[in-house]
């Protein structure tokens, strides 16, 4: 996978993340070389948290999944887009079906995903 140009973003990449079979973006991660090559090896999203600083697997604690089936490149090598089906109906730690649960409309921000779980319940937070 010489093509991907992990430098130009001191070592990260954004990793789009779309339903498969409906091409919702589900949500926005960064993997690095180990988290990508994982991923391709595992079949399963795996990416690099920059706020703990180290690599997660998408659903390890909350069982939402998502197994990766089919990976693009950008034109710059420099972003990657996962195709997933996602497993347990939610991708975002918030409980909702996409991280882009949020539209703006005249000014305002509205909730307008749908809920899939309760974080408390699954991360005790």
């Amino acid at each position: 996978m010489g093509e991907l140009n992990f430098e130009k973003g001191g070592g990260l990449l954004p990793a789009i993340v779309q339903d498969y079979e409906t091409n919702e973006v589900l949500m926005l991660a960064y993997v690095n070389r180990e988290s990508f090559d994982k991923t391709v090896e595992t079949g399963k999203a795996t990416y690099w948290s920059r706020s703990r600083n180290t690599l997660w697997v998408k659903g390890e604690t909350s069982g939402n999944l998502q197994l990766v089936r089919e990976i693009r490149i950008d034109c710059d090598s420099d972003t990657v887009l996962f195709k997933v089906e996602q497993k347990g109906g939610a991708a975002c730690h918030k409980g909702y079906r996409s991280c882009f649960y949020r539209s703006v409309k005249d000014g305002k921000t509205e909730i307008v995903g749908e809920k899939i779980f309760d974080p408390e319940e699954v991360y005790g937070k």
